[in-house]
């Protein structure tokens, strides 16, 4: 049976070597043939999160999200943002410290290091435009949520009021721990919201993976419009399977997004689901579609 592929996995795999989708070039190019040029009509801005299109170069991906309509291809990192803009292409979400998921913000022992990594990627992220960097709570480890949000809140305060002088937001990932990321402590909302409170910065926000709270939480369209305030940031995916958010999943995505268009929200919504068709681009286009509102 094959392995599920989160995003911890498919940046692994990348980093060694692999690919995420097994993509020939000539297939790749058909692909891009294929596509139907889109200009969104709606009041959404679009990205896309590179790791789902791992086995398409990503100067052929930014070719696709031209012509699909996008604004955006996201958790990338410095190296990789001058390519993207050379196709007038923002990352409305930076990738953040390499400590990656499972050892964030919670665990003072990773303080010091997560501390440099930011201050380091703040003033080049400034640089080239870019406006929110990605962090991770980290795993439980059997921390008590209430100590995990102080330990989060003494980790993230150098660095939050370090990116208030460059105007960049710190964005903490909500993420599923019963599928994807087995004792994660950011899991629901409500914790997410406490941190927040805790820290008491503007620039601080949270990052809604429509996703991972449907599994977690559910109650989706309730939850963005109470907590709208504190959401700076949305990931799509099919649930169950993370796949297409069409038909053959159960959510609501259109429905969904014109919750989260009446709430006022001016930020990014990022396609970050596993295309499992035969066509991965037509697919993202899709997503695309169902989501211009």
């Amino acid at each position: 049976m094959a392995r599920k592929i989160t995003r911890k996995t498919a940046l692994k795999n990348l980093g060694a070597g692999a690919v995420l989708v097994a993509l020939a070039p000539q297939t790749f190019a058909r692909d891009l043939k294929n596509l139907k040029s889109f200009k969104p009509g709606g009041k959404m801005n679009h990205s896309v999160c590179q790791w789902c299109y791992g086995g398409i170069p990503l100067e052929s991906l930014c070719e696709a999200a031209q012509e699909i309509g996008l604004k955006s291809i996201e958790l990338l990192g410095p190296e990789q943002w001058p390519v993207i803009q050379k196709y007038n292409l923002t990352c409305a979400m930076s990738n953040g410290s390499p400590l990656g998921i499972e050892n964030g913000f919670n665990d003072p022992k990773n303080h010091a290091q997560l501390k440099k990594d930011f201050l380091e990627l703040l003033p080049k992220a400034a640089d080239h435009g870019l406006k929110n960097i990605i962090c991770f709570s980290g795993n439980r480890n059997g921390l008590d949520d209430e100590q995990g949000i102080e330990n989060c809140s003494k980790g993230l305060e150098p660095v939050v009021k370090e990116a208030q002088k460059y105007n960049i937001n710190i964005v903490m990932e909500l993420l599923n721990s019963k599928v994807d990321h087995h004792d994660y402590q950011c899991d629901h909302t409500t914790w997410g919201v406490a941190l927040a409170d805790k820290l008491g910065a503007d620039n601080f926000k949270l990052l809604y993976d429509i996703y991972h709270m449907q599994i977690m939480e559910g109650d989706i369209i309730a939850t963005i419009r109470k907590y709208k305030n504190y959401i700076g940031h949305y990931h799509t995916g099919g649930v169950p399977g993370r796949n297409e958010i069409d038909e053959t999943q159960e959510l609501n995505y259109k429905a969904i997004m014109t919750a989260i268009q009446a709430t006022g929200f001016e930020g990014y919504v990022a396609q970050e689901f596993i295309p499992k068709g035969k066509d991965p681009l037509a697919s993202l286009q899709q997503g695309v579609t169902i989501c211009d509102v």
